[in-house]
Protein backbone atom coordinates (compact mmCIF):
# COMPACT_ATOMS: atom_id res chain seq x y z
CA UNK A 1 0.00 0.00 0.00
CA UNK A 2 1.15 3.45 -0.58
CA UNK A 3 2.28 5.72 2.16
CA UNK A 4 1.02 9.12 1.53
CA UNK A 5 2.65 12.08 3.82
CA UNK A 6 0.65 14.68 5.41
CA UNK A 7 1.61 17.58 3.17
CA UNK A 8 0.27 14.55 0.43
CA UNK A 9 -3.14 14.97 2.43
CA UNK A 10 -3.38 18.40 2.69
CA UNK A 11 -2.90 18.73 -1.04
CA UNK A 12 -5.03 16.26 -1.90
CA UNK A 13 -7.57 17.61 0.72
CA UNK A 14 -7.52 21.12 -1.28
CA UNK A 15 -8.12 19.55 -4.80
CA UNK A 16 -11.41 17.97 -3.12
CA UNK A 17 -11.88 21.69 -1.91
CA UNK A 18 -11.81 22.47 -5.40
CA UNK A 19 -14.08 19.95 -6.80
CA UNK A 20 -16.81 21.08 -5.06
CA UNK A 21 -17.03 24.21 -6.56
CA UNK A 22 -17.95 22.06 -9.52
CA UNK A 23 -20.99 20.21 -8.18
CA UNK A 24 -24.09 22.48 -8.97
CA UNK A 25 -22.53 22.97 -12.66
CA UNK A 26 -20.93 20.84 -14.34
CA UNK A 27 -23.06 17.55 -14.94
CA UNK A 28 -23.17 14.94 -16.39
CA UNK A 29 -19.53 14.95 -16.28
CA UNK A 30 -18.15 14.55 -12.77
CA UNK A 31 -16.97 17.45 -10.37
CA UNK A 32 -13.03 17.02 -10.24
CA UNK A 33 -10.58 18.98 -8.88
CA UNK A 34 -6.24 19.38 -9.79
CA UNK A 35 -3.34 21.23 -7.34
CA UNK A 36 -0.13 21.17 -9.03
CA UNK A 37 2.97 21.24 -6.46
CA UNK A 38 6.58 22.44 -7.30
CA UNK A 39 8.88 22.23 -4.01
CA UNK A 40 6.07 22.30 -2.02
CA UNK A 41 4.83 25.16 -3.06
CA UNK A 42 1.49 25.38 -4.98
CA UNK A 43 1.93 26.35 -8.27
CA UNK A 44 -1.56 25.97 -10.32
CA UNK A 45 -5.14 25.04 -9.29
CA UNK A 46 -8.30 24.18 -11.32
CA UNK A 47 -11.60 22.80 -11.13
CA UNK A 48 -13.76 21.41 -14.22
CA UNK A 49 -16.78 23.75 -14.02
CA UNK A 50 -18.98 23.14 -17.17
CA UNK A 51 -19.06 20.20 -19.08
CA UNK A 52 -17.38 20.66 -22.35
CA UNK A 53 -15.45 23.18 -21.47
CA UNK A 54 -11.87 22.67 -19.68
CA UNK A 55 -11.20 19.93 -17.24
CA UNK A 56 -9.55 20.17 -13.76
CA UNK A 57 -5.84 19.31 -15.53
CA UNK A 58 -6.05 22.12 -18.06
CA UNK A 59 -7.20 24.12 -15.75
CA UNK A 60 -4.45 24.02 -13.01
CA UNK A 61 -1.97 23.88 -16.28
CA UNK A 62 -3.32 27.50 -17.68
CA UNK A 63 -3.10 28.47 -14.24
CA UNK A 64 0.37 27.76 -13.46
CA UNK A 65 1.38 29.03 -17.17
CA UNK A 66 -0.52 32.59 -16.40
CA UNK A 67 1.49 32.57 -12.96
CA UNK A 68 4.62 31.83 -15.39
CA UNK A 69 5.51 28.77 -13.11
CA UNK A 70 7.24 25.89 -14.99
CA UNK A 71 5.43 22.67 -14.92
CA UNK A 72 8.45 20.30 -15.37
CA UNK A 73 9.21 17.75 -12.69
CA UNK A 74 5.66 19.00 -10.63
CA UNK A 75 3.42 16.93 -9.09
CA UNK A 76 -0.22 16.86 -9.51
CA UNK A 77 -2.88 15.86 -7.63
CA UNK A 78 -6.07 14.92 -8.92
CA UNK A 79 -9.22 13.85 -7.65
CA UNK A 80 -10.28 11.43 -10.47
CA UNK A 81 -8.27 9.91 -12.79
CA UNK A 82 -7.19 11.91 -15.72
CA UNK A 83 -9.13 11.13 -18.71
CA UNK A 84 -7.01 9.16 -21.84
CA UNK A 85 -9.78 9.83 -24.35
CA UNK A 86 -10.56 12.94 -27.07
CA UNK A 87 -14.33 13.58 -26.04
CA UNK A 88 -15.30 17.23 -26.12
CA UNK A 89 -11.65 18.06 -24.92
CA UNK A 90 -8.63 16.52 -25.38
CA UNK A 91 -7.37 13.55 -23.04
CA UNK A 92 -6.09 15.21 -19.64
CA UNK A 93 -3.45 12.47 -19.29
CA UNK A 94 -1.72 13.62 -22.32
CA UNK A 95 -2.24 17.06 -21.17
CA UNK A 96 -0.36 16.06 -17.91
CA UNK A 97 2.19 14.55 -19.79
CA UNK A 98 3.12 17.49 -22.47
CA UNK A 99 3.69 19.76 -19.12
CA UNK A 100 6.34 17.10 -18.20
CA UNK A 101 5.22 16.74 -14.39
CA UNK A 102 6.70 13.83 -12.42
CA UNK A 103 4.42 12.43 -10.13
CA UNK A 104 0.58 11.96 -10.74
CA UNK A 105 -1.75 11.56 -7.18
CA UNK A 106 -5.21 10.32 -7.52
CA UNK A 107 -7.74 9.94 -5.33
CA UNK A 108 -10.03 7.79 -7.46
CA UNK A 109 -9.82 5.70 -10.46
CA UNK A 110 -12.36 6.19 -12.86
CA UNK A 111 -14.89 3.97 -13.58
CA UNK A 112 -15.85 5.05 -17.12
CA UNK A 113 -14.93 2.23 -19.09
CA UNK A 114 -13.40 4.47 -21.76
CA UNK A 115 -10.83 5.82 -19.12
CA UNK A 116 -11.11 3.26 -16.37
CA UNK A 117 -7.08 2.80 -15.69
CA UNK A 118 -6.13 3.92 -19.20
CA UNK A 119 -5.32 7.02 -18.02
CA UNK A 120 -3.08 5.55 -15.60
CA UNK A 121 -1.76 3.52 -18.01
CA UNK A 122 -0.99 6.43 -20.42
CA UNK A 123 0.83 8.38 -17.20
CA UNK A 124 3.13 4.90 -16.32
CA UNK A 125 4.06 4.49 -20.00
CA UNK A 126 5.12 8.10 -20.01
CA UNK A 127 7.40 7.16 -16.79
CA UNK A 128 5.58 9.36 -14.91
CA UNK A 129 5.23 8.03 -11.14
CA UNK A 130 1.18 7.31 -10.16
CA UNK A 131 -0.01 6.73 -6.84
CA UNK A 132 -3.87 5.94 -6.12
CA UNK A 133 -5.71 6.08 -3.63
CA UNK A 134 -5.36 9.19 -1.08
CA UNK A 135 -8.93 10.58 0.05
CA UNK A 136 -9.93 8.21 -1.81
CA UNK A 137 -13.76 7.86 0.19
CA UNK A 138 -13.81 11.66 0.65
CA UNK A 139 -13.48 12.03 -3.21
CA UNK A 140 -15.70 9.74 -4.04
CA UNK A 141 -18.49 10.81 -2.33
CA UNK A 142 -18.56 13.81 -4.64
CA UNK A 143 -19.15 11.20 -7.62
CA UNK A 144 -21.49 9.34 -6.60
CA UNK A 145 -24.13 9.15 -9.50
CA UNK A 146 -21.27 9.19 -12.05
CA UNK A 147 -19.60 6.10 -10.36
CA UNK A 148 -22.87 4.33 -10.14
CA UNK A 149 -23.90 5.33 -13.66
CA UNK A 150 -20.86 4.51 -15.48
CA UNK A 151 -20.71 0.94 -13.55
CA UNK A 152 -24.58 0.19 -14.25
CA UNK A 153 -25.83 2.73 -16.61
CA UNK A 154 -28.04 3.39 -13.76
CA UNK A 155 -28.57 6.79 -11.62
CA UNK A 156 -27.91 7.11 -8.17
CA UNK A 157 -31.70 7.50 -6.77
CA UNK A 158 -32.36 9.97 -3.88
CA UNK A 159 -36.15 9.98 -2.07
CA UNK A 160 -36.30 12.71 -0.09
CA UNK A 161 -39.23 13.27 2.49
CA UNK A 162 -40.60 16.03 4.75
CA UNK A 163 -42.25 14.48 7.50
CA UNK A 164 -43.22 14.88 11.40
CA UNK A 165 -42.32 13.52 14.67
CA UNK A 166 -45.57 11.33 14.17
CA UNK A 167 -44.54 9.86 10.32
CA UNK A 168 -46.65 12.03 8.69
CA UNK A 169 -46.15 13.98 5.69
CA UNK A 170 -49.65 15.86 5.55
CA UNK A 171 -52.84 16.03 7.68
CA UNK A 172 -56.21 14.03 6.71
CA UNK A 173 -57.23 17.01 4.58
CA UNK A 174 -54.41 17.07 2.86
CA UNK A 175 -53.44 20.07 4.57
CA UNK A 176 -48.92 19.93 4.48
CA UNK A 177 -47.62 23.75 4.55
CA UNK A 178 -46.09 23.82 5.76
CA UNK A 179 -44.35 20.87 7.91
CA UNK A 180 -40.48 21.83 7.71
CA UNK A 181 -39.38 25.42 8.42
CA UNK A 182 -37.74 27.98 5.94
CA UNK A 183 -33.97 26.36 6.15
CA UNK A 184 -35.09 23.13 5.63
CA UNK A 185 -36.92 24.67 2.70
CA UNK A 186 -33.69 26.15 1.53
CA UNK A 187 -31.70 22.95 1.55
CA UNK A 188 -34.31 20.86 -0.10
CA UNK A 189 -33.47 23.53 -2.60
CA UNK A 190 -30.00 22.86 -2.72
CA UNK A 191 -30.46 19.36 -3.07
CA UNK A 192 -32.43 19.73 -5.52
CA UNK A 193 -29.37 22.24 -7.66
CA UNK A 194 -27.32 19.36 -7.34
CA UNK A 195 -29.40 16.47 -9.23
CA UNK A 196 -30.10 16.00 -12.67
CA UNK A 197 -34.15 15.15 -12.80
CA UNK A 198 -36.57 15.43 -10.47
CA UNK A 199 -39.26 12.45 -10.47
CA UNK A 200 -42.59 13.14 -8.93
CA UNK A 201 -46.04 11.72 -9.74
CA UNK A 202 -49.08 12.70 -11.73
CA UNK A 203 -51.13 12.78 -7.58
CA UNK A 204 -48.63 15.21 -6.47
CA UNK A 205 -49.18 17.44 -9.62
CA UNK A 206 -53.02 17.18 -9.01
CA UNK A 207 -53.15 17.72 -5.35
CA UNK A 208 -50.36 20.57 -5.41
CA UNK A 209 -49.62 21.96 -8.50
CA UNK A 210 -46.39 22.50 -7.81
CA UNK A 211 -43.67 23.90 -10.00
CA UNK A 212 -40.52 21.72 -8.86
CA UNK A 213 -37.75 23.96 -10.09
CA UNK A 214 -34.97 25.03 -8.03
CA UNK A 215 -35.74 28.81 -6.83
CA UNK A 216 -32.79 30.52 -7.12
CA UNK A 217 -33.80 33.16 -4.55
CA UNK A 218 -33.92 30.48 -1.61
CA UNK A 219 -30.90 28.98 -2.48
CA UNK A 220 -29.64 31.08 0.47
CA UNK A 221 -25.58 30.77 0.85
CA UNK A 222 -25.14 29.07 -2.24
CA UNK A 223 -25.86 31.98 -4.17
CA UNK A 224 -22.70 33.69 -3.24
CA UNK A 225 -21.11 31.00 -5.31
CA UNK A 226 -23.54 30.05 -8.07
CA UNK A 227 -25.02 32.23 -10.44
CA UNK A 228 -28.88 32.58 -11.88
CA UNK A 229 -27.43 31.65 -15.14
CA UNK A 230 -24.65 29.11 -13.88
CA UNK A 231 -27.89 27.81 -12.08
CA UNK A 232 -28.82 24.25 -14.28
CA UNK A 233 -32.33 23.28 -13.38
CA UNK A 234 -33.05 19.48 -12.95
CA UNK A 235 -35.35 17.45 -15.59
CA UNK A 236 -39.03 17.65 -14.30
CA UNK A 237 -39.93 14.07 -14.83
CA UNK A 238 -43.56 13.25 -14.00
CA UNK A 239 -44.99 9.73 -13.72
CA UNK A 240 -48.59 10.38 -15.59
CA UNK A 241 -49.57 6.60 -16.37
CA UNK A 242 -52.68 7.13 -17.82
CA UNK A 243 -52.01 10.12 -19.40
CA UNK A 244 -54.22 12.53 -17.58
CA UNK A 245 -52.08 15.91 -17.39
CA UNK A 246 -52.66 18.89 -19.37
CA UNK A 247 -50.91 22.06 -20.02
CA UNK A 248 -53.05 24.09 -17.15
CA UNK A 249 -50.78 22.85 -14.53
CA UNK A 250 -48.01 25.82 -12.70
CA UNK A 251 -44.80 23.22 -13.82
CA UNK A 252 -45.45 23.81 -17.77
CA UNK A 253 -45.66 27.68 -17.29
CA UNK A 254 -41.79 27.64 -16.30
CA UNK A 255 -39.60 26.76 -19.30
CA UNK A 256 -37.20 24.26 -18.12
CA UNK A 257 -37.34 20.74 -19.67
CA UNK A 258 -39.90 18.67 -18.39
CA UNK A 259 -40.85 14.42 -19.38
CA UNK A 260 -43.49 13.19 -19.05
CA UNK A 261 -44.14 9.39 -18.70
CA UNK A 262 -47.13 7.71 -19.59
CA UNK A 263 -48.45 3.51 -20.35
CA UNK A 264 -49.92 5.21 -23.16
CA UNK A 265 -49.96 8.01 -25.27
CA UNK A 266 -51.82 11.46 -24.97
CA UNK A 267 -54.38 12.60 -27.29
CA UNK A 268 -53.79 14.66 -30.20
CA UNK A 269 -55.11 17.86 -28.96
CA UNK A 270 -53.67 17.63 -25.55
CA UNK A 271 -50.08 17.27 -27.26
CA UNK A 272 -50.91 20.39 -29.53
CA UNK A 273 -51.02 22.39 -26.20
CA UNK A 274 -48.19 21.21 -24.30
CA UNK A 275 -44.92 23.91 -24.46
CA UNK A 276 -42.06 23.19 -26.10
CA UNK A 277 -40.03 22.28 -23.54
CA UNK A 278 -42.17 19.42 -22.50
CA UNK A 279 -40.96 15.65 -24.14
CA UNK A 280 -42.53 12.56 -23.69
CA UNK A 281 -42.03 9.18 -22.96
CA UNK A 282 -44.35 5.66 -22.96
CA UNK A 283 -42.78 3.10 -21.42
CA UNK A 284 -44.33 -0.41 -20.64
CA UNK A 285 -46.53 -0.96 -17.38
CA UNK A 286 -45.66 -3.37 -14.34
CA UNK A 287 -47.86 -5.76 -13.36
CA UNK A 288 -50.33 -3.12 -11.10
CA UNK A 289 -50.60 -1.14 -14.45
CA UNK A 290 -48.18 1.86 -13.34
CA UNK A 291 -45.01 2.87 -15.19
CA UNK A 292 -41.92 0.46 -14.57
CA UNK A 293 -39.41 1.90 -12.83
CA UNK A 294 -36.71 0.29 -13.82
CA UNK A 295 -37.48 1.13 -17.30
CA UNK A 296 -37.52 4.73 -16.35
CA UNK A 297 -34.13 4.62 -14.63
CA UNK A 298 -32.05 2.93 -17.48
CA UNK A 299 -33.55 5.43 -19.72
CA UNK A 300 -32.82 8.25 -17.17
CA UNK A 301 -28.81 7.05 -16.62
CA UNK A 302 -28.47 7.75 -20.51
CA UNK A 303 -27.84 11.07 -19.38
CA UNK A 304 -28.78 11.43 -15.53
CA UNK A 305 -25.78 10.83 -12.55
CA UNK A 306 -28.81 11.18 -10.20
CA UNK A 307 -31.92 12.00 -9.50
CA UNK A 308 -34.35 13.19 -6.25
CA UNK A 309 -37.53 11.39 -5.68
CA UNK A 310 -40.03 13.94 -4.49
CA UNK A 311 -43.42 12.59 -4.68
CA UNK A 312 -46.38 11.11 -2.61
CA UNK A 313 -46.32 7.90 -0.43
CA UNK A 314 -47.00 5.27 -3.02
CA UNK A 315 -44.61 6.49 -5.63
CA UNK A 316 -41.45 6.69 -3.18
CA UNK A 317 -42.24 3.61 -1.71
CA UNK A 318 -42.86 1.60 -4.53
CA UNK A 319 -38.96 2.78 -5.13
CA UNK A 320 -38.01 1.24 -1.74
CA UNK A 321 -40.11 -1.90 -2.80
CA UNK A 322 -38.03 -2.29 -5.76
CA UNK A 323 -34.60 -1.82 -3.99
CA UNK A 324 -33.65 1.25 -6.37
CA UNK A 325 -33.14 3.49 -3.67
CA UNK A 326 -29.37 4.68 -2.69
CA UNK A 327 -30.46 7.07 0.00
CA UNK A 328 -33.16 8.46 1.92
CA UNK A 329 -32.92 11.73 3.20
CA UNK A 330 -35.73 12.55 5.61
CA UNK A 331 -36.54 16.17 7.45
CA UNK A 332 -37.71 15.51 10.20
CA UNK A 333 -40.30 18.79 11.91
CA UNK A 334 -40.69 18.60 15.45
CA UNK A 335 -44.58 18.99 15.04
CA UNK A 336 -47.31 15.92 15.38
CA UNK A 337 -50.00 15.92 12.81
CA UNK A 338 -52.18 13.03 14.37
CA UNK A 339 -52.89 9.38 13.59
CA UNK A 340 -55.18 10.30 10.40
CA UNK A 341 -52.59 12.33 9.03
CA UNK A 342 -50.89 11.00 6.11
CA UNK A 343 -47.80 8.47 6.22
CA UNK A 344 -44.74 9.08 4.42
CA UNK A 345 -44.24 6.12 2.59
CA UNK A 346 -46.28 3.26 1.94
CA UNK A 347 -44.90 -0.05 1.92
CA UNK A 348 -45.64 -3.64 2.37
CA UNK A 349 -46.80 -4.80 5.52
CA UNK A 350 -43.54 -6.95 6.60
CA UNK A 351 -44.72 -10.05 8.73
CA UNK A 352 -41.13 -10.43 9.76
CA UNK A 353 -38.14 -8.53 10.55
CA UNK A 354 -35.92 -10.18 7.74
CA UNK A 355 -37.94 -8.64 5.32
CA UNK A 356 -37.65 -4.82 6.09
CA UNK A 357 -35.39 -2.85 4.08
CA UNK A 358 -31.59 -2.16 5.41
CA UNK A 359 -31.37 1.38 6.21
CA UNK A 360 -28.14 2.58 7.60
CA UNK A 361 -27.79 6.17 9.11
CA UNK A 362 -24.95 8.18 7.30
CA UNK A 363 -25.39 11.62 8.54
CA UNK A 364 -27.45 13.35 10.93
CA UNK A 365 -27.91 17.20 11.47
CA UNK A 366 -30.09 20.32 12.39
CA UNK A 367 -31.51 22.48 10.13
CA UNK A 368 -33.04 25.28 11.27
CA UNK A 369 -36.07 23.90 13.49
CA UNK A 370 -36.03 20.37 11.78
CA UNK A 371 -33.82 17.37 11.37
CA UNK A 372 -32.22 15.83 8.57
CA UNK A 373 -31.31 12.39 8.51
CA UNK A 374 -29.82 10.89 5.39
CA UNK A 375 -29.78 7.09 5.26
CA UNK A 376 -27.90 4.46 2.99
CA UNK A 377 -30.43 1.68 1.70
CA UNK A 378 -28.64 -1.35 0.19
Amino acid sequence: MTSFSVFDTQMMGRAIQLARKGLYTTRPNPSVGCVLVQDSIIIGEGYHQVAGQGHAEVNALADAAKQGHSTVGATAYVTLEPCSHYGRTPPCALGLINAQVARVVIAVKDANPQVADNGIAMLQDAGIQVEVGLLAAEALTLNLGFMKRMKTGLPWVTVKVAASLDGKTALSNGVSKWITGPAARQDVQRMRARHCALITGVETIIADDPSLNVRYEELGSLKSSLSPTSLQQPLRVVLDSQARLTADFMLFSIETPILLVSTCGYSDAVQALFPNHVSLLQVKANSAGRVCLNILLKYLGESCNSVVVEAGATLSGSFIEHNLVDELVLYQAPKLLGSEGRNMLSLTDYQSMDQIPKIVLKDQRNVGQDTRFVFGLS
